[in-house]
C-alpha cells in the first residue's frame, strides 16, 4: 500500500483493476474476470530479458502479490504430520514459551596480549604422504 500511495495509486475493486500514473499517461493493470484460476495475461520474464529491455531503455515494473494465509490453511499443515516430530515427541514441546534464555558460556581461549598467532600449516606431512592422502580422498 505505501508503494500505491507514493505514485498515487487507486485500486477499483468491483472493476478488478490498479490505475497508476505515468508520465502523461494511465498505467491500467486489470485483473482477472473471475476468481477462478485462469491463466494470467502478465508474463513472467527472465533476468536477462529484464536486463535487455532496461539496456534499450524500456521501463519496467516488478510487482509481487501475494495473498494472506487463513487459519484453515495453517491448521493444514501440523507438526505432528512430520515422521521425525512423531518419533521423538518429547524434544519438540507443544507450546514454545519464546526466546531460549541467555547461557553462560562455558569455554573460552585464552590469548596472551601481544603475542603474533603461529603463522603455519596446521598439517604437515611429507609430499608423499600429502599425495598419498590426496588419493585416499
Amino acid at each position: 500500500m505505501d508503494w500505491l500511495t507514493k505514485f498515487h495509486g487507486v485500486i477499483i475493486c468491483d472493476e478488478k483493476i490498479v490505475r497508476v500514473p505515468f508520465g502523461r499517461e494511465m498505467l491500467i493493470f486489470q485483473g482477472n474476470g473471475d476468481n477462478q484460476r485462469e491463466e494470467s495475461r502478465l508474463n513472467i520474464i527472465s533476468c536477462t530479458k529484464v536486463q535487455e529491455y532496461l539496456s534499450k531503455g524500456c521501463n519496467v515494473f516488478l510487482a509481487k502479490v501475494t495473498t494472506k494465509e487463513s487459519k484453515e490453511m495453517l491448521e493444514g499443515k501440523r507438526l505432528d504430520d512430520m515422521p521425525i516430530v512423531r518419533d521423538f515427541p518429547e524434544v519438540f514441546p507443544e507450546d514454545l514459551l519464546g526466546i531460549p534464555p541467555a547461557r553462560p558460556v562455558e569455554f573460552q581461549i585464552d590469548l596472551v596480549p601481544g603475542v603474533v598467532p603461529v603463522a603455519r600449516a596446521p598439517y604437515l606431512l611429507a609430499p608423499s604422504k600429502m599425495k598419498e592422502l590426496a588419493d585416499q580422498l
